[in-house]
């Protein structure tokens, strides 16, 4: 049987081929097709039993067959897989845009709405309705027939230049390399950061030190590396990928231009003056208006900050670093040395104490503790061999979810972290059908491979990251919700998905938590105290910098999709608001852009500010652990508070606003003061 057809278990992923791809998809598609025709037909009533469910049936299989070429494509690229990938995304994309405008489905939607049934469906089914009418107005089913051929046209070339943009990303990140022959230019380097370089040119065959533009390599360089004009060249290469200055088959430039054409196009068939306003059609914030209001009163605040941040750190490098001329290249060197001298540690030594397995151990007794959940050892069929398995599991010892972890750099694999669904939490004729998850990082892979040498060591800010995914995983293990089209993450409004995964991050920051998740590399020692003061002293050590910098990429996305001049390139408008909000303004060549790939080739457009948004939301949330700490034994891991915040917020999924679950957790609207607190700017 072609694995991608198996819907039984856990996806098959030591079996899966390219040569599946296809025949998977045709077979799908032509019997969604049916369905969809089935549900259609005057003699189907409009009820969920009759049409609903049989098109959830179906729907999930294309999703989960297609989620499983699409999860191999970002996290095991190859050419066979991208050439299948490609070949069957217009596909796939064709079809979602002939149910978005398919009128007789639309009206059947419609009938239920109106029908005696629906006010005795559960608030979850109701709120799929809603979801569902709305969808297909912002699918173009309202557009006269005439036009619909286009609108699917459109839907159909954005998935390509979406596709093609993160390819290009890709691809041009892995086409930079440089090999060193002489240590003495690697000096600052921190060890193991030079061993890895090592262990890279020894897998090449090449003497020396082998550099390359993925996270794990360009960070330390950057942050350590004392040889300017190396960072410099780095630097460059990073900040150029996918632009006119490398290959032109790699350049994103035109592929920004024509992605931005294309939105602008179908917003204005569908009656919205620009993107930014279909964007925000199903998000919590209503207007454009509304979201840049946010930001500006966010960079009025935080701005003051940032300008003090950067006076210092120029102070600085001048004065000890003999740097007068402050570059981009040297803004995350400058600023390790002054918290080094400032605080008197340094992010190299704290790693020293976050071994790998001790990490997933604290973050899954911080589950343990909230939620009454155990973390088991699984296993699966995966996709590579550095992926590990595990099942979650109630205080019954009932199974509630499992979740695939997937935590190295690679070169077949896409940068950044990310959470994704592979099953989703619904109630079959069989039963729960149980959700699981795929977390994906992008960190240093252990010296010596596995069966030799030490284990991973992740930085503080990693340690944040694997938490911060971490919520979103828990978002969709936890949900209680039992019809697909809200359960899990499915159906929240995108500026408040990443409350839960923002919300985990607080507890990165609290000692009861962080001391039993360390452990010394070399001695086994736990991080001291007096260590884990300095970090707290500095946790708001230049929050003022990295909240302008979000706030910058944040209108940035909003003003490219709301109100772009003529002739205006996203190059010129990224310099103009920088001229207003941001401290750093980097180098002429810098192609930001070019590779911004949250906005061209993921979920983001016209949605960046999200983030920041979601973090008023996670502060305000947490800040009630905090309140709850000062009164009880439990300190911020209260098993009261954690359960509350799992039936309100987590169990719920999408199958109410999420303003109303925010509100019922914290009992009020939310407020901008925590979030101002916890930066260090209240």
């Amino acid at each position: 049987m072609n694995p991608l057809l198996d819907f039984s278990g856990l996806p098959r992923y030591s079996e899966i081929k390219p040569e599946h791809v296809t025949p998977a998809i045709e077979a799908l598609l032509a019997q969604n097709r049916a369905v969809t025709a089935q549900a259609v037909d005057a003699a189907t009533p409009a009820t969920w039993t009759a049409f609903v469910d049989p098109m959830d049936d179906a729907n999930e299989h294309l999703s989960r067959a297609w989620g499983q070429v699409s999860h191999l494509h970002s996290v095991l690229d190859s050419p066979e897989l991208r050439e299948v990938y490609n070949e069957n995304l217009p596909k796939i994309t064709q079809f979602y845009a002939e149910q978005g405008q398919n009128l007789a489905l639309f009206h059947k939607y419609k009938a239920l709405a109106a029908s005696t049934e629906f006010p005795s469906l559960s608030a979850a089914r109701k709120k799929i309705i809603e979801n569902e009418l709305r969808d297909f107005k912002l699918g173009g089913a309202d557009l006269p027939e005439h036009q619909k051929p286009r609108f699917m046209a459109i839907q159909e070339e954005l998935s390509k230049l979406s596709a093609k943009f993160e390819e290009n990303l890709l691809d041009a990140t892995n086409a930079w390399s440089k090999f060193i022959e002489d240590e003495n230019d690697l000096r600052g380097l921190p060890d193991d950061a030079r061993a890895m370089f090592k262990e890279m040119a020894d897998a090449d065959g090449k003497p020396g030190w082998k550099l390359n533009l993925q996270a794990p390599s360009f960070m330390p360089v950057m942050q350590y590396c004392e040889n300017r004009v190396l960072r410099e060249e780095m630097y460059r290469a990073y900040t150029t990928r996918a632009s006119e200055f490398g290959p032109l088959e790699l350049d994103n430039t035109g592929l920004i231009a024509r992605i931005l054409e294309l939105r602008h196009e179908a917003a204005q068939m569908l009656g919205f003056d620009a993107y930014a306003h279909l964007s925000l059609a199903a998000k919590m914030a209503e207007t454009p208006a509304e979201v840049l209001d946010f930001l500006h009163e966010l960079a009025h605040r935080a701005k003051p900050y940032a300008e003090r941040d950067m006076t210092e750190l120029r102070e600085f490098a001048a004065r000890e670093l003999g740097l007068p001329d402050l570059q981009a290249w040297d803004i995350a060197l400058a600023s390790e040395k002054l918290r080094e001298v400032r605080y008197a540690y340094s992010d190299q030594e704290v790693k020293q104490y976050l071994q790998e397995p001790r990490v997933l151990a604290g973050l899954f007794r911080v589950i343990s503790t909230l939620y009454g959940l155990e973390i088991r050892p699984d296993s699966a069929p995966v996709w590579h061999e550095d992926v590990k398995f595990f099942s979650l599991h109630d205080a019954k010892g009932e199974l509630v979810g499992q979740f695939y972890l997937d935590m190295y750099a690679r070169d077949t694999k896409r940068g950044g972290a990310w959470m994704d669904d592979a099953i989703t939490r619904r109630r079959k004729p069989s039963g729960i059908q149980t959700p699981v998850a795929y977390l994906n990082c992008n960190f240093t892979r252990p010296l010596g491979g596995k069966t030799g040498g030490k284990p991973a060591l992740l930085t503080h800010d990693e340690v944040i990251t694997l938490f911060h995914e971490f919520g979103h995983g828990l978002h969709h293990l936890l949900t209680r919700v039992e019809d697909l089209g809200v359960s899990g993450i499915s159906g929240v409004e995108w500026d408040a998905v990443e409350l839960p995964s923002q919300f985990m991050e607080n507890f990165c920051w609290e000692w009861d938590v962080l001391k039993h998740m360390t452990g010394h590399v070399e001695t086994g020692e736990p991080l001291p105290r007096e260590l884990f003061d300095k970090m707290l002293a500095a946790k708001n050590f230049q929050a003022g910098m990295q909240t302008v910098r979000q706030i910058e990429f944040s209108l940035f996305d909003m003003h490219l999709h709301f109100d772009l001049k003529p002739g205006q390139t996203a190059l010129d408008l990224l310099r103009e608001i920088r001229s207003r909000v941001a401290v750093v303004n980097p180098p002429e060549y810098n192609r930001f852009p070019n590779n911004f790939s949250h906005i061209f080739a993921g979920g983001y457009a016209a949605g960046y500010y999200s983030y920041k948004w979601a973090e008023v939301l996670s502060a305000d949330a947490y800040s009630l652990f905090e309140d709850e700490a000062e009164n009880g034994a439990w300190g911020v891991l209260n098993p009261e508070v954690g359960h509350r915040f799992w039936s309100e917020i987590l169990a719920q999924g999408g199958a109410r606003p999420a303003i109303e679950s925010f509100k019922a957790f914290r009992g009020r609207e939310p407020t901008i003061d925590a979030l101002l607190r916890h930066n260090g700017m209240a």
